[in-house]
């Protein structure tokens, strides 16, 4: 059977992806002041974090619209598949419903699931990796999506910012307590919620030590980790993920790490320096 997985691009894409005509990356728009910046292969993260930096106004972003979707399921492919970022943090889930809805009004027989990954980043990497794995191993499609949400709802979410300014700004901190601490170089150690939304697990002083906080809640929250993948996504630092890669190793035998760079969407929560950990 053929497939397709659909991911919008808060999902970074692995690079033997990127050629792979199964995989489509359905782009955001991230304005900056007057600028609106499309998140697709053209993103210069560099050039963004420096437009950010510079920028009064707290950068946005746009999800696709139901019929840029809708485009991107109508394929040939026996089974399509969706990964958005939480629906509790973008509209992006419900616009890939709508437009599967669009096209089962026109294709009533076409198999096409949304998921909703409750998550952001490299977790919606993990998540279209999962689908992958079970489409090779010839899975039908109902058990696929089946066991994909199962490991959706056992997936955890970890991450350390330099600053919180965009997550705040834009609302994406609503459940978590303002830090008045920035002169101490306090440093929250977030999680996402099973509903997808995001929370404060711990805090340290300084970076290093808020990455061993976050470090000791992912050996907490890891169950059988010797059979799971973990994926860490850093914003322009690939010598502070490759460190916590290292110190993770040492910590927990696992399947597999990969390492990402954030592309935009998550490049302009993240913010320069940020690290999420997802497994």
């Amino acid at each position: 059977m053929s497939y397709k997985i659909v991911i919008d691009s808060c999902g970074e894409l692995l690079d033997d992806w990127k050629k792979d005509e199964h995989i489509e990356s359905v782009p955001l728009v991230l304005t900056v002041g007057e600028e609106n910046i499309i998140d697709d292969d053209t993103f210069d993260q560099r050039a963004f974090l420096a437009k950010v930096a510079a920028c009064e106004e707290c950068p946005k972003s746009a999800c696709p619209s139901p019929e840029r979707y809708m485009r991107a399921f109508e394929c040939e492919a026996d089974h399509i598949y969706a990964v958005t970022l939480s629906a509790e943090l973008s509209g992006s889930y419900n616009s890939a419903l709508l437009g599967k809805n669009l096209l089962l009004e026109e294709h009533p027989e076409k198999k096409i699931h949304v998921f909703n990954s409750c998550s952001a980043s490299v977790g919606e990497t993990l998540i279209a990796m999962k689908i992958e794995e079970c489409e090779k191993a010839g899975m039908p499609f109902e058990k696929i999506v089946g066991t994909v949400e199962q490991y959706i709802a056992e997936q955890n979410s970890f991450f350390v910012l330099e600053n919180l300014d965009t997550l705040r700004k834009n609302g994406r901190l609503s459940g978590v307590k303002a830090f008045v601490a920035s002169a101490l170089k306090i440093k929250p150690v977030m999680g996402s919620t099973k509903e997808g939304t995001i929370c404060q697990l711990d805090q340290a002083r300084g970076m290093n030590k808020a990455l061993v906080k976050m470090m000791e809640h992912v050996v907490e929250k890891t169950a059988d980790s010797k059979n799971k993948v973990l994926g860490i996504a850093h914003c322009n630092c690939p010598e502070r993920a490759q460190m916590l890669k290292e110190a993770i190793a040492e910590k927990m035998e696992l399947d597999r790490i990969i390492v990402v760079n954030t592309a935009g969407v998550s490049s302009m929560y993240a913010n320069d320096g940020g690290i999420i950990v997802v497994v």
